[in-house]
């Protein structure tokens, strides 16, 4: 039987795209898939960041209120509709409160877990049933997902690459978030017989970009592509499938307009 994991692309709750990620939750729903996997960068948590820093931003006090938001806009409606399995990947966004304490405080830092400011106790894993599997998490034989900005390779313009370069490294299949981009590149690597695909799928994002003031600082442009990712696992054979979105939330999959 093949097993299908939906992927959820980087959110940055509350910065996001609200009928995106709605629609998303209807699809889980709906669709049931045997597990979820969340690539991380689910809640962006603008005030500790280096955007922020040396601004009166920095003392917002918003970790909390974004922490909670997070709670309501995704994992509350999420359980309510699916009881699956759901692995999530800590992002260098989610991590943020717990880095500008280690940074800032560091005689207040306990290890990263048993933190008040850890990223899974701060939206509530324990509470939602939710798994933090680490860095890297073996998603399918030979396959790997990650949120990516602790891969090796470096990032590329390019949809898709980023994660195909790290897979190069890893010589396993990789599935990321982190880049905002949406694709999935294959590459074939060894001679004759001992030929194997290697694939690079990176899963885009459910951003909206007018709500991220960082991004008014480049001129409010990215090369970013809204979407998210499935896999299809049936033994040690994997197929991934980038699915791109509309900005209302629509896509088409599996030969259904959602």
């Amino acid at each position: 039987m093949v097993k299908r994991i939906a992927i959820l692309s980087d959110t940055q709750f509350p910065y996001e795209n609200g009928r995106q990620v709605k629609k998303f939750i209807e699809f889980v729903g709906a669709w049931q898939p045997d597990e979820l996997v969340c690539i991380g960068d689910v809640t962006d948590y603008p005030t500790p960041s280096r955007w922020s820093k040396g601004t009166k931003e920095e003392f917002a006090g918003s970790v909390k209120k974004d922490s909670e938001y997070t709670k309501r806009k995704l994992w509350e409606p999420l359980r309510a509709v699916y009881s699956g399995p759901i692995v999530c990947h800590i992002g260098n966004h989610d991590e943020r409160p717990w880095v500008y304490l280690r940074d800032n405080a560091p005689a207040l830092a306990d290890t990263e877990r048993e933190s008040p400011f850890y990223y899974g106790n701060l939206v509530g894993f324990d509470e939602f049933g939710i798994t933090d599997p680490g860095d890297f998490y073996r998603i399918a034989p030979g396959w790997e997902s990650t949120h990516g900005h602790k891969v090796a390779a470096s990032l590329s313009q390019n949809p898709g690459s980023t994660a195909l370069n790290e897979a190069r490294n890893r010589m396993k299949s990789i599935i990321c978030g982190h880049t905002h981009r949406l694709g999935a590149i294959p590459d074939t690597i060894g001679v004759g017989s001992a030929q194997r695909v290697l694939w690079g799928m990176e899963v885009g994002n459910m951003m909206d970009m007018a709500k991220a003031g960082y991004l008014k600082k480049k001129g409010g442009y990215a090369n970013w592509q809204s979407g998210f990712g499935v896999l299809y696992v049936d033994g040690n054979k994997a197929a991934p499938v980038p699915v791109p979105m509309a900005k209302d939330g629509t896509f088409i999959f599996e030969g259904r307009a959602w």
